[in-house]
């Protein structure tokens, strides 16, 4: 039985009780890319990324809900936090992702991460590399739904619609608490040492001390906006109008 501790380390957002893990997601990928792989190749976009969504989320906040109503509705994938880290950790993953996006899109990932490597000051190691390489091919190969790991500093800006979640502490702590069952106490430490480890991650990867609102479409703040449907519809409007690429109910 895992400890409160490893409870809580599983996943920033803490939602994903009802999700399949990461290893099935991202089985059930491959296979959809498979069986899809001869139609891509006769049928390739006129662009080399889709319009895609990226969240970036307060620690604790708990989006995932709203994105998988948002992926239901505009008929995107949810690549999230674990299924990101689960491929980029894997090399033969890693590599068979990227396999099939040069397939249909010959050194696409060579060009765009010079690109990065000549204009963003990203941090430069194997597993940054194999994280972004990670994002670019999900964001070539399928219509996606980002959740954390900053996406959005990665993609073409022009290409997303970048949407920053928050939250009081307050809020966020009577959640963790409620959802992994240990006192606010608790749950305030937890927090607060999984802010700061997002905090030295965002230093150490995209060379940022602070998130700044200036770099979102729009920011939810989800004491209000407290009903992820509410969230979900919000979003598939604004990605609606700036895009045109889907119809709302």
């Amino acid at each position: 039985m895992k400890s409160k501790n490893e409870q809580t380390r599983c996943v920033p957002g803490f939602l994903r009780k009802t999700r399949p893990n990461a290893a099935v997601t991202v089985h059930n990928y491959f296979r959809e890319w498979e069986k899809r792989h001869l139609n891509l190749k006769r049928k390739r976009s006129k662009h080399k990324f889709e319009p895609a969504i990226c969240f970036s989320r307060q620690i604790g906040v708990g989006v995932l809900e709203t994105a998988d109503i948002l992926a239901k509705n505009i008929g995107y994938r949810v690549i999230d936090r674990e299924i990101l880290e689960h491929i980029a950790k894997n090399k033969k993953l890693s590599e068979k992702t990227v396999e099939f996006l040069n397939e249909q899109y010959p050194d696409i990932i060579t060009e765009y991460l010079s690109w990065i490597v000549g204009e963003k000051a990203f941090a430069k190691s194997e597993s940054i590399n194999a994280l972004f390489k990670t994002i670019l091919s999900f964001a070539t190969l399928e219509p996606s739904i980002f959740v954390g790991r900053g996406a959005y500093l990665l993609l073409p800006r022009e290409r997303i619609l970048a949407v920053r979640f928050i939250a009081s502490d307050e809020l966020r702590i009577k959640r963790l608490a409620k959802l992994l069952n240990m006192t606010e106490k608790e749950a305030a430490k937890n927090l607060d040492q999984a802010d700061k480890e997002q905090r030295l991650f965002f230093k150490h990867v995209y060379g940022k001390k602070s998130t700044i609102p200036d770099e979102f479409d729009m920011v939810i703040n989800l004491d209000y906006i407290h009903k992820p449907r509410w969230a979900a519809e919000i979003v598939a409007q604004a990605f609606k109008e700036k895009f045109d690429k889907i119809s709302v109910d």
